[in-house]
């Protein structure tokens, strides 16, 4: 599928926040809140950073982007994500009621759009999201490659909480 060159530009600088991820030695996976051609939430994974579960790029980035806005309603917002969102992020993306979702990467493993489950678009809400996958997938599957081998061969450095 071809997205809007937009879109790209979007998902890259999700990318971006996915490698400052990986350099924080975090499961690298980014997002950004778009509000009117403007990035308005960023966030990336910090589960071991915050030691929080809930520290997911999606949280992160919804929290941002209510907090920019000044309202939990992002109902005219769009996310991109490297990964597709966890059963948690898609929760939080209905009920803040992001309007689109674009993805890299498919989750097989823990993915509520589309892989395991599709919370996103099954229509069992009072909100349903657009959802897009695609773009940028083999850049991010390849920085979660490097993550997880890494962490198979036990060479990350350990992590340094501030």
């Amino acid at each position: 599928m071809l997205f809007l060159e937009e879109s790209y530009k979007y998902m890259f600088a999700a990318l971006q926040e996915a490698e400052a991820a990986l350099d924080e030695n975090e499961v690298p996976v980014g997002a950004v809140i778009v509000h009117e051609n403007k990035i308005i939430g960023r966030g990336h994974n910090q589960v071991e950073k915050l030691t929080d579960p809930t520290a997911h790029a999606e949280m992160i980035a919804i929290t941002a982007a209510a907090n920019h806005i000044g309202n939990w309603r992002l109902n005219e917002c769009d996310i991109y994500v490297t990964l597709e969102p966890c059963i948690m992020c898609t929760g939080a993306l209905l009920a803040s009621r992001i309007k689109n979702l674009y993805f890299s990467a498919f989750d097989s493993k823990f993915g509520a759009c589309g892989s395991i489950y599709n919370l996103a678009a099954e229509g069992k809400y009072n909100h349903k999201i657009n959802v897009f996958s695609g773009i940028y997938s083999s850049e991010s599957e390849g920085l979660l490659k490097s993550f997880f081998e890494k962490v198979r061969n036990n060479s990350l450095p350990p992590i340094n909480p501030n």
